[in-house]
């Protein structure tokens, strides 16, 4: 199903890029490997600047592995992201686009901000799938690695649709076949990527801590996260904010994503028909 749709951080590189220089990054931290785009990209800014990149995903494909090796500036750690940020440092800016959860995600801004205070770093993170279908509603790549209280009821089979809280009858809908799974409804408190989001700023305003956040609503979302007392920070906010919550890009995103959607529904209706 995913041949139909663009989905990569990649499409958003242009953004990525002109942020990294106007906030004079050099090492950067990934959060999920994404060999062949985003990842290769990042590797030839940190080379150009003599920076670092350093790629956290416990089980990529052995292609990556292969090339991280062979590549000086990047250093791949073969751990959940939540065990090996907390030994990383000196990182400038932070590429979110791993396990599309609320624990996830919001300890890894958590640990995130926590390493930018002890460097005396601002943070500057950027976060993929903060819209929909992830936005409010929890996805497990590794349902087993949350804890069993921070782990809302999910489903292997049953697939979600736009305007729907709960998940459609199994084999129905933008689902994951067995590769991911969906929390069963959609919402509430401590669901979904950009409910992470909110609730981390939300603790950093509580605890003194400024922080601006843009929303490009295209291509699942990209949320871009950073200190608003930086240095760099008006330099960033005058290229990101032009985008945010730009309203012909999230109509041409519904539109998007609705011709995918009625796509899946013809090959599952389909598919049901010729079984029947």
């Amino acid at each position: 199903m995913t041949n139909l749709l663009i989905h990569s951080m990649t499409e958003f590189w242009d953004i990525i890029l002109g942020t990294l220089h106007a906030a004079e990054v050099r090492n950067i931290a990934e959060i999920g490997a994404e060999f062949g785009g985003t990842t290769q990209h990042l590797a030839a800014y940190a080379r150009a600047t003599g920076g670092s990149l350093t790629s956290i995903d416990p089980a990529p494909k052995q292609v990556f592995l292969d090339w991280a090796q062979a590549t000086p500036e990047v250093r791949h750690v073969p751990l959940p992201s939540l065990e090996a940020m907390p030994s990383l440092g000196d990182i400038d800016a932070w590429v979110i686009d791993g396990d599309h959860n609320y624990y996830t995600v919001f300890n890894e801004l958590r640990i995130a901000g926590e390493l930018a205070q002890r460097d005396g770093r601002p943070l500057l993170a950027f976060l993929h799938d903060v819209s929909w279908p992830t936005g409010r509603r929890d996805m497990y790549y590794a349902p087993e690695r949350i804890p069993a209280e921070h782990r809302h009821p999910y489903s292997t089979d049953r697939g979600c649709t736009l305007d729907r809280a709960d998940l459609l009858p199994p084999g129905h809908g933008f689902r994951g076949d067995g590769h991911f799974a969906w929390a069963l409804h959609e919402g509430g408190p401590r669901n979904g990527v950009l409910t992470a989001v909110e609730d981390f700023m939300a603790q950093g305003r509580a605890a003194g801590t400024k922080l601006a956040y843009a929303h490009v609503p295209a291509v699942f979302g990209l949320g871009i996260l950073f200190d608003a007392g930086a240095p760099w920070a008006e330099a960033v906010a005058n290229l990101v904010f032009p985008w945010h919550d730009n309203a012909l890009l999230a109509t041409l995103e519904q539109n998007r994503l609705r011709n995918y959607l009625a796509v899946i529904e013809w090959q599952d209706r389909e598919r049901d028909r010729l079984s029947a």
